[in-house]
């Protein structure tokens, strides 16, 4: 995350606030400190958060990469092989952690990561119900689900 000099310098002037307040402790100290503290942590998020929306030009590209290697998971039956996809293993595949993955498909799509791999099991299923005349065991298995109940709890 970059920051520029204004946002730095206000980031800078909080923690010089902190570090004064200490200096010169009274009953006053705590409070003043954790007001501090919040309000740091409020421009951290503020700024965190607005990466997201001023990379217009990546979003699409991170959108698209991200639904094909979930499209690819199942379609080249990776599922058999490892099982149910995680968070852990697309944003590996992604080179993200899967904190900062959940986060910018949250705020791109109001869905997280874990969300997005349900969305697509329950396609994926429903699809395979109506045009196959696999069991619905032999489905989950398909999908990566080691026990068929499982499969139907997604349901």
């Amino acid at each position: 995350m970059h920051l520029s000099a204004e946002e730095e310098s206000s980031l800078i002037a909080i923690l010089d606030r902190i570090d004064l307040e200490c200096r010169h402790i009274d009953r006053h100290t705590q409070e003043i400190i954790l007001s501090q503290i919040e309000l740091l942590l409020n421009y951290s998020n503020r700024y965190y958060e607005r990466q997201f929306l001023t990379r217009k030009s990546s979003t699409h590209h991170v959108l698209d990469r991200f639904e094909k290697l979930v499209n690819d998971y199942y379609t080249e039956n990776t599922a058999l092989r490892l099982g149910l996809l995680t968070v852990q293993h697309i944003a590996g595949a992604m080179n993200l952690s899967p904190n900062y993955l959940s986060d910018f498909l949250c705020i791109h799509t109001s869905l997280n990561t874990q969300q997005h791999i349900h969305e697509k099991l329950i396609e994926l299923a429903k699809e395979k119900l109506s045009t196959t005349s696999l069991s619905v065991s032999e489905i989950a298995f398909a999908l990566g689900f080691e026990h068929p109940q499982s499969f139907s709890t997604l349901f």
